[in-house]
């Protein structure tokens, strides 16, 4: 009864939304940024050349920038070149932060702080390991300067700062083969990546693999800030069950699941931690 709540329950839900090309920029290549020819190392960045620049990313339509932080950082930025109303007839330049995220210290996905829409009128500082704007006693990373006719932003004391000109091939994702489910369902099904959604609650990606024996490893990374966590468990009797197990910092999670046999596209079942039950389902990402 309760996995036939749980399978009318999904039929309900809204269709997930999937990364775009900013999100897909991990840690790992932002740290190839320095050695990269599609990227260049800029000391002040101009209304004009962020507008040349403002598509390079799929979908994307402000501009892209990586910023390595006073404190060693890697952080991401789509400006924008924009102007604040103050009248009917009267308007100052403002650089638009659209989007930001900075990641923790040698971790994949992590993110340390992330936000949007933020505005800076002249003379801003923004620290991108605080997420906050900043005033100069405080130094922050970047700022925003008007100085007669020259209208830019630029990086602050040992912070520095990088324009993509072109977007990274390793940071578009690749279509994985279709699954096709045959007549006997085989755990090496099981193989891919997931939307995981726990209990309303959380979110995240989860990958799976499958062994010869039916042994299960992988990784959950959490949708809320990156951080990842190993998965480990076994396929079940029959073929089409799985149980695993994501080992958090001070706790530990069991899942139970099973997966469609006509598709093989969605894993749904209960899971449990500490004492508590909840539903969940993982959707397959093609």
């Amino acid at each position: 009864m309760r996995r036939l709540l749980l399978l009318s329950l999904i039929a309900c839900l809204p269709a997930p939304v999937f990364a775009d090309s900013f999100d897909n920029y991990t840690n790992t290549i932002l740290g190839g940024i320095p050695k990269s020819k599609l990227a260049k190392r800029v000391k002040e960045l101009a209304p004009e050349v962020m507008v040349e620049h403002s598509r390079v990313l799929p979908g994307i339509t402000a501009t892209f920038v990586v910023v390595k932080t006073n404190e060693g950082r890697w952080a991401k930025l789509l400006l924008q070149p924009a102007r604040q109303k103050l009248s009917a007839t009267d308007s100052v330049p403002i650089l638009l932060i659209e989007r930001f995220a900075t990641f923790k210290d040698g971790e994949e996905r992590a993110v340390l702080v992330q936000g949007q829409n933020v505005r800076l009128f002249d003379g801003f500082r923004f620290s991108l390991d605080l997420g906050q704007v900043v005033p100069e006693s405080l130094g922050g990373d970047i700022k925003f300067v008007i100085d007669g006719e020259r209208v830019v932003a630029e990086p602050v004391n040992q912070a520095e700062m990088y324009l993509v000109t072109e977007h990274f091939p390793e940071a578009t994702l690749k279509k994985g083969k279709k699954l096709v489910v045959g007549a006997a369902f085989e755990p090496h099904y099981f193989n891919g990546t997931y939307k995981l959604y726990d209990d309303g609650r959380r979110t995240g990606k989860l990958k799976l693999v499958v062994g010869d024996t039916g042994v299960v490893t992988g990784s959950l990374y959490s949708d809320k800030d990156g951080s990842k966590y190993d998965v480990g468990g076994k396929v079940g009797t029959p073929n089409h069950s799985i149980n695993f197990v994501v080992t958090f910092p001070r706790t530990v999670q069991t899942f139970q699941g099973w997966m469609f046999t006509g598709d093989g596209r969605i894993i749904t079942g209960s899971a449990r931690m500490q004492d508590r039950e909840t539903g969940f389902y993982a959707v397959r990402e093609e």
